[in-house]
């Protein structure tokens, strides 16, 4: 399977974006809690556990799985964009 392949099947299995739910915000899937939350607590200083333990409708796998992604698509932009 192609990386990009990959990174939309990974999406599609960990993000909803409803406009029915949170006006479309990008939510894990199957929660009603933005992706972004999980950004904010650790640009905040906040670790894993505190967010998980604050948000309990998200597993641990699924917010690895977000950071993983999040890794995934930053590294492979740089190789895009590099000189």
């Amino acid at each position: 399977m192609k990386s990009n392949e990959h990174t939309k099947e990974t999406i599609n299995n960990l993000i909803t974006c409803n406009p029915r739910i949170m006006s479309g915000t990008p939510v894990f899937k199957n929660t009603r809690v933005p992706i972004k939350n999980l950004i904010d607590y650790l640009e905040a200083g906040d670790n894993l556990d505190e967010f998980l333990e604050d948000f309990p409708s998200v597993s641990r796998t699924q917010a690895m799985r977000a950071l993983e992604l999040a890794k995934e698509m930053l590294i492979t932009q740089a190789y895009v964009h590099s000189d």
